[in-house]
């Protein structure tokens, strides 16, 4: 009776264990970065999408949202193939026109002022990519309604430097707080990132924080 010569051990017979899919943030806002984290998702890597956020001649706030939140997901997914993507756009929206995230003082002014005792949204776009290619979006609209801003309050924001960079030209989680007396939606949005809705969107493509 012929016996068998040696035994496989178990590390060749065993497949080597699956990768864990991480989460990638296409965005450097550190605000998107410390909502994430608020509720336990914080991403294992930060890659910004370097895209050209020009809106195109009659896009819409919701429709312009949409588009650079999935250009941003697509630019990252390249670069990071097996990983979870989210990527986020945030446009503050008065009727069909599309504020800037001004740089200079005099952009900041304009959109201060015309914020000033009316109401407008925040749009949110989010787009999360699964390792597989899948895709899954939302787009969140928050009311903010801005009080009757005065030249001295406008003057003092604009000394703050606060509004550099933000879509707007204002940040509902620092001192423009004192000049929303109203939201409708979700606060979150307004800061940068859905929290309730982008949790679904990336459990529903099954990551798992």
């Amino acid at each position: 009776m012929a016996v068998a010569q040696g035994k496989a051990t178990a590390s060749a017979d065993a497949a080597e264990p699956a990768k864990a899919a991480l989460l990638v943030l296409a965005s450097a806002s550190p605000r998107r970065l410390q909502l994430l984290q608020q509720i336990g998702m914080t991403p294992a890597d930060i890659d910004p999408a370097d895209i050209d956020e020009t809106p195109k001649k009659g896009e819409l706030p919701a429709r312009y949202a949409k588009r650079i939140a999935a250009e941003k997901a697509a630019a990252v997914a390249g670069r990071h193939g097996g990983d979870f993507i989210l990527a986020a756009d945030t446009v503050v929206a008065v009727g069909r026109r599309i504020l800037p995230k001004p740089e200079n003082e005099d952009a900041a002014r304009a959109c201060l002022s015309l914020l000033s005792g009316r109401r407008h949204r925040v749009l949110g776009a989010v787009v999360a990519r699964a390792p597989d290619g899948r895709c899954a979006e939302t787009l969140v609209t928050t009311a903010v309604t801005f009080k009757r801003l005065s030249r001295a309050e406008i003057d003092g924001y604009l000394a703050s430097g606060e509004w550099r960079g933000k879509a707007g030209g204002y940040a509902i989680q620092g001192l423009a707080a004192a000049f929303i007396p109203r939201i409708i939606g979700s606060y979150p949005n307004v800061v940068g990132l859905p929290l309730v809705e982008t949790r679904n969107l990336l459990t529903g493509l099954g990551y798992r924080a």
